[in-house]
């Protein structure tokens, strides 16, 4: 049994930034000594003084043999994993490590089509082929649900070619499939399972939480530690059970090659505070995450509670869910409230909640406002909160919306298709020749650009794929209701890249 009460990493490297020496080694501020006065004014002296390179004491994290190795063992053991790699670059080098790890130039994978805008990245880099599997729509609730069992199973039917199954759970909206099935599904394939669990890094932690991954029989997890646990921003995880280990699923991912991807797509110079801030938050969960969260789930069901109560609003509870096959459980600490009945988009609401009512959000949608409660926030968070709702809430009914300023949200809903594939696959087409053309006319081409609006970040167009008019309506919806879009080489959606015609 490890002990958790340890931190090897944060107490190495106190130990390093207070021994005195001369540094004639990276970063240039030397400990802080050279930073910019202002910087250090916001820092402080003793964050730019652990702001240190992988010295010998720190071990190295790409080869970890001390410290960075003794805290990996402890989260592995903390999140239930055989093995924990901890990841600089966030999320989004974790989950192009775990494609590169199981597909190569050609190879296809089931990919749900709500993946993060980071799984178009690793396809590109492993020059993969996705198979797009349809997530399940409520239209009544506006929200993508999960992916059904079944629907998986019609993929991997039609193309037994697959070499892995990715799948996303808890989504952003705290919605997750059965993990269960899709595992015991992907292994009678003899595939690994791959799980986007960015937003799912408490679940180990509470038993009034969803079941992590791992424990479902996922092969390997990607967790943005940072996004509700106390890491720093960018700071993640990488888990794997079973691989490597004498059990039937030690060939489903090499943990070799996982190995040099992670080296492929993490920084070579990663920042020490980062991973002092995955061990600190291992150490805070290892030792108290459940009164921890005990704590952030009353708070939470006493946000959901009041919230529910303000006319106009409705609060996504786990029944309303629950009732839809693709859905196991609900992740009870992320809220998402409906706010089309008080005539206003989630964005106009956002924009009146963090400007004039101090509220912030973290996901403001066409039609939602999502918000993350985590171990962080206060009880004065919480009034806060609910006060700022009751007063948008009061300010709507005294001067209701006119009707030229309120465009009905219209949500894209997933493809009524079970799979489809892009005709180029996303590594073809980012190596294609390309042509602008304005939007009309970009109707029935493929697309060279995967676009998104953002947040949260989910491609609306992949690149390689028809783009369709419902694709560019959205798009031009959310433009005008005051989002933003990523990913595409033109800002408005007028215009959009295409692969030029084969000549």
């Amino acid at each position: 049994m490890l002990d958790q009460s340890q931190t090897p990493i944060l107490t190495a490297l106190q130990a390093s930034s207070q021994r005195p020496h001369a540094a004639f080694y990276a970063p240039g501020h030397k400990r802080g000594q050279g930073a910019s006065a202002r910087l250090r004014a916001l820092l402080g002296e003793a964050a730019l003084a652990a702001d240190l390179p992988e010295l010998p004491e720190l071990d190295n994290l790409f080869a970890p043999e001390g410290v960075i190795l003794a805290a990996q063992e402890l989260a592995a053991a903390a999140f239930g994993a055989n093995r924990t790699y901890f990841l600089a670059n966030g999320s989004t080098c974790g989950i192009e490590a775990a494609i590169l790890a199981t597909c190569g130039p050609g190879d296809k994978i089931i990919v749900p089509r709500n993946a993060h805008r980071s799984v178009i990245a690793g396809l590109v880099l492993a020059g993969a082929m996705p198979v797009f599997v349809a997530p399940e729509y409520s239209s009544e609730l506006g929200l993508v649900l999960g992916v059904k069992v079944e629907t998986i199973a019609a993929a991997l039917a039609h193309h037994p070619e697959a070499r892995a199954v990715l799948v996303v759970s808890p989504t952003y909206h705290g919605v997750c499939s059965d993990i269960a099935a899709i595992a015991a599904l992907a292994h009678h394939h003899g595939l690994p399972l791959l799980v986007d669990e960015a937003h799912g890094p408490h679940l180990a932690f509470h038993p009034d939480l969803p079941t992590p991954a791992l424990a479902l029989g996922a092969d390997l997890v990607v967790q943005s530690t940072h996004k509700v646990l106390g890491a720093l921003s960018q700071a993640a995880m990488l888990h794997t059970r079973g691989v490597g280990e004498a059990s039937p699923q030690e060939n489903r991912i090499d943990p070799s090659r996982l190995q040099a991807a992670l080296q492929l797509t993490q920084s070579t110079s990663p920042n020490a505070l980062l991973l002092v801030s995955l061990d600190a938050a291992r150490h805070q969960m290892a030792t108290e995450g459940q009164a921890l969260l005990a704590e952030t789930l009353a708070l939470a069901q006493h946000l959901r509670s009041e919230l529910a109560t303000i006319p106009g609003l409705q609060v996504i509870d786990k029944p309303a869910v629950m009732a839809f096959p693709s859905v196991a459980d609900l992740d009870l600490t992320r809220l998402t409230v409906d706010v089309s009945g008080l005539g206003l988009t989630g964005l106009v609401a956002d924009d009146i909640l963090h400007h004039e009512l101090g509220v912030t959000v973290e996901l403001p949608e066409l039609r939602h406002l999502t918000l993350i409660v985590s171990l962080g926030n206060t009880w004065a968070d919480g009034q806060r909160g609910i006060e700022g709702f009751r007063r948008l809430a009061a300010r709507v009914a005294a001067q209701p919306p006119t009707p030229d300023g309120w465009v009905p949200p219209v949500p894209l809903a997933p493809s009524d298709a079970p799979f489809t594939l892009p005709v180029v696959s996303p590594r073809g087409a980012f190596f294609a020749a390309t042509e602008t053309v304005v939007a009309q006319a970009a109707i029935g081409r493929l697309s060279a650009d995967t676009i998104s609006a953002y947040p949260p970040g989910i491609p609306t167009l992949v690149a390689g794929e028809v783009i369709s008019a419902g694709a560019i309506a959205y798009l031009a919806t959310v433009k005008q209701q005051g989002g933003y879009l990523t990913g595409g080489r033109e800002d408005t959606p007028e215009k959009f890249q295409v692969l030029a015609p084969m000549r």
